[in-house]
């Protein structure tokens, strides 16, 4: 390697060499005290930004798409979706509207908590939103049911309920013409779940009102915005806590109520908090781990604690250097700690091996350190440059966190030359190795030793024919953009949301988009409604009923029958003998299958005897099935049922200014923009549902925004910054190559098996089924440092560093390369074992990468170098 560049290096490291020598005491306590102010600045002065949605450049087009979204109507980003489950529409309903209630009275730590299909409004206007069809046929039902809701009004307790029942049993009161079955089968339900140990309340409003109230289902959403500090690691910490002890407290007086958190926010922190699960004892075990290699590699107490000491140092002025020039890490830059260690520690490997081998050939301890200085100095300082040049070609980028994280990490990787080329040297000046015997690697079996030599023809058609055949698998390759993949799939945040993403209805992944007019978003809406991958449009007319005065005709009607009834519904003061009641009742049953033995509701009446026959004589006997229970599960959610039935008869006629502003605020922003919201027609949890959703909408309008477009438009952007910065730093990488080595072999010969070491690796990601995402994509720049750091290394040993008889794989610097890939992988080794599935893809790549990286370089290169056998 004689060529101007490296002969001014050259004449620099001896000059360097010659001041470390002279002065070690000096530039180690120099070292510390730099050190010492480093971490007094970081400490005092590096921030945490958490926010995702900077980790984009906020000039593409759906971050400006959803920030203006967001800035109309701001109570509806950073949501977290709180998903309220019941057995009944009622206890549903009663439960998320105290969960909401609890949630408002804490202010400190949620912005606006709502319940997006319920408050005065839409209860009172209930029944406006009914098909004529289906109203016609809840008011014929319900007209149906006056006598037995006129009875329980007055008589609102179980000898009240049986009582009505025993007169439509014996067909004594013909204005009762109600299917006794379903009431039938209802009560025999609730006397089985009680006997069962069961707390099961029987659903009134499924009987009567055909789920028509408003809660049409036995799940409702709660939206909580809460307050984020993302200056914090975990920004929705208190919000959550304070939400999950809320919950605790419901779910401990009502077991059979499920409620859960999800949305992007409850998403984003369970996902740090899977990362960071067990972090201590992986940390500790990665660390036992790489102390474990690095004593094998090096054999030296000293050399060992000099090379942590270095890797510390380093660390801790790279951290400084980030908090001078950045200010604070973000998600993906935080990753530089790791990214360090994997390529910092290699310059550190090296001088150690080389200085190990000198020593043990005889040198005296200063000659030694020289010697390594000067021999491996030019080659780590080329892999640093070659090295930061990737990291930062991403500077320019969209992807902002990785720029960031290529600012950092480009400067760490000359933080980790200057300590190695500084403090290590200073380190072994101080610290004097005495007695260094031979590394066990040059007794490796000659046969192992001479293989890339001796075999180089077939290795070089194997690797030939790999490079041809691996892009035709790499056809296949696939970025998986959706997030929610990435996460511990058993979190409850994640099977929540994948749960949503099946409705039409209650889908986190709708789209909104805004419009100046109205009129112009219902013409929108419309086109849109049509589209095949579309449920509904929804825009602010909709939520104005249509055909109002002839369902009122329907409603008047109906409250002229009911109305004063509903009114005076309330519990009896003093309630009759329960156990009398069902003693009573049960004589009744039998009474009347006796005279009609092929009663239409034969099968539920003796079902019931019986159910009630087993209750009282365990009743009687055991404190946990009690007689108030029972009353309390079959008629505790009758007065709920007829409160929503009474206010949903006093509907009037409205229009669109007849609005509430609790309605209007979702829909109209204060800039008089129109909110239209898309919800999807497929399942969203299938990736080509996601894509044509999407696509088709955008066909239509592109300035449509939410997570399915975001996470859509944020794959592409990382994929083609990616793309842009790693076709920018190997051009880069070559020209500096060329110009500094002077060699196109030489070039070609570090170049090469990078390249090919990157086909293999991602081929073999094809063939595991192991997708580039948000996460694993960020170990590609650790990846390429490696790769062309140990094809410098490599090269420059075959072309300026062998003597006389010496075989590559039994030097310092294939042991050097060996071991600091050894390192890498043991330090990422539990990564593929951690429940983030993110963070297990990436350990898996590495893995893969630095297996394939080790293969090219300490095999192919050698057999592509035209060396012979030693």
């Amino acid at each position: 390697m004689s060529n101007p560049s490296s002969s001014m290096f050259d004449t620099f490291l001896c000059w360097w060499g010659v001041k470390i020598l002279r002065y070690p005491w000096l530039l180690i306590l120099f070292t510390f005290l730099i050190c010492g102010a480093s971490l007094h600045y970081t400490m005092n002065n590096l921030g945490v930004n958490t926010n995702t949605a900077e980790m984009l450049s906020q000039d593409l087009p759906f971050q400006k798409n959803r920030k203006r979204v967001e800035a109309e109507f701001p109570q509806d980003a950073n949501a977290i979706i709180m998903v309220v489950e019941a057995r009944t529409p009622e206890e549903t309903s009663l439960a998320a509207n105290s969960l909401a209630q609890q949630l408002q009275l804490q202010p400190e730590f949620f912005e606006s908590v709502y319940i997006p299909t319920e408050n005065d409004f839409f209860k009172q206007q209930a029944l406006l939103y009914l098909d004529e069809d289906e109203l016609a046929e809840l008011a014929q039902k319900l007209t149906e049911a006056q006598p037995f809701i006129g009875h329980l009004a007055q008589n609102y307790h179980l000898q009240g309920l049986f009582s009505i029942i025993t007169q439509a049993l014996k067909q004594e009161d013909n204005d009762l013409p109600m299917d006794l079955n379903p009431l039938l089968k209802a009560i025999n339900q609730s006397f089985e779940e009680q006997l069962k140990g069961n707390n099961y309340h029987l659903s009134w409003q499924d009987l009567l009102a055909a789920k028509r109230l408003n809660t049409d289902t036995k799940r409702t959403i709660v939206m909580v915005k809460p307050k984020l500090n993302y200056d914090e690691i975990l920004p929705a910490e208190h919000a959550l806590t304070v939400a999950r002890k809320t919950v605790r407290q419901m779910l401990a007086q009502n077991s059979s109520l499920n409620i859960r958190m999800t949305g992007e926010v409850a998403l984003e922190h369970e996902e740090l908090e899977s990362v960071t699960e067990g972090a201590a004892i992986a940390g500790i075990v990665s660390f036992v781990l790489v102390i474990t290699s690095l004593w094998f590699g090096l054999r030296s107490i000293k050399l060992l604690f000099a090379t942590l000491i270095a890797l510390i140092a380093g660390l801790i002025l790279t951290a400084g250097f980030a908090t001078l020039a950045i200010g604070h890490l973000n998600l993906i830059s935080i990753a530089f700690a790791v990214l360090y260690i994997g390529l910092g520690v290699d310059y550190a490997i090296h001088i150690c091996l080389h200085y190990r081998e000198c020593r043990a050939n005889g040198l005296e301890n200063k000659v030694a350190i020289t010697e390594s200085i000067h021999t491996v100095g030019f080659s780590i300082f080329l892999c640093a440059v070659t090295t930061s040049m990737g990291f930062l070609a991403f500077i320019p980028t969209d992807y902002s966190g990785v720029s960031e994280l290529g600012i950092i990490s480009g400067m760490g990787m000359f933080i980790g030359l200057a300590i190695s080329l500084t403090l290590i040297p200073a380190l072994l000046t101080v610290f004097v190795i005495k007695e260094v015997k031979p590394l066990p690697s040059a007794s490796t079996p000659l046969a192992i030793a001479n293989f890339p030599f001796q075999f180089a023809k077939p290795i070089r058609i194997v690797a030939i024919a790999l490079a041809v055949l691996s892009p035709l698998v790499l056809t296949q390759l696939t970025f998986d953009s959706n997030p929610i993949n990435l996460r511990d799939p058993s979190s409850e945040s994640v099977v929540t949301v994948k749960e949503l993403l099946r409705s039409k209805n209650d889908s986190p992944f709708t789209l909104s988009t805004l419009s100046n007019d109205l009129s112009e978003a219902q013409s929108r809406a419309e086109k849109l409604s049509n589209l095949k991958t579309v449920h509904e449009a929804i825009t602010l007319s909709d939520l104005v009923a249509t055909n109002q005065e002839e369902k009122l005709f329907i409603i008047e009607d109906l409250d002229l029958i009911l109305g004063n009834q509903l009114s005076q519904f309330k519990p009896q003061a003093i309630k009759p003998d329960t156990r009398s009641a069902l003693l009573e009742f049960q004589r009744e049953i039998t009474e009347v299958l006796k005279k009609q033995p092929q009663h239409p509701a034969k099968i539920n009446l003796e079902k019931l005897a019986a159910q009630i026959h087993a209750f009282v004589r365990i009743a009687d006997n055991h404190a946990k099935v009690d007689y108030p229970m029972l009353e309390d599960n079959i008629l505790g959610l009758l007065p709920y049922t007829m409160e929503r039935l009474r206010m949903s008869l006093t509907a009037y006629p409205y229009e669109l200014k007849d609005l509430p502003e609790t309605v209007t605020q979702h829909w109209k922003s204060p800039n008089g923009l129109y909110r239209i919201l898309i919800t999807p027609e497929f399942d969203q949890n299938i990736p080509e549902n996601q894509k044509h959703f999407v696509e088709e909408v955008q066909s239509i309008d592109n300035t449509v925004t939410g997570l399915s477009v975001a996470d859509q438009a944020s794959g592409i952007a990382v994929v083609n910054a990616f793309i842009e910065a790693f076709a920018g730093a190997l051009i880069a990488i070559v020209v500096l190559l060329l110009l500094i080595l002077r060699n196109i072999k030489n070039t070609l010969l570090v170049v090469c098996p990078l390249i090919l070491a990157a086909l293999l690796t991602g081929a073999s990601n094809v063939l595991l089924n192991n997708p580039f995402n948000f996460a694993n994509i960020i170990a590609l720049p650790l990846l390429m440092g490696m790769g062309v750091d140990s094809g410098v290394h490599i090269m420059h040993r075959l072309h300026a560093g062998l003597n006389n008889g010496e075989n590559l794989l039994q030097s310092s610097t294939a042991r050097g390369v060996f071991f600091s890939s050894l390192t890498t992988m043991c330090s990422f080794s539990s990564l593929a074992f951690t429940p983030h599935v993110g963070t297990a893809s990436m350990g898996l790549l590495l893995a893969l990468g630095i297996f394939f990286t080790l293969i090219c370089t300490l095999i192919i290169l050698p057999a592509f170098s035209g060396k012979k056998v030693a």
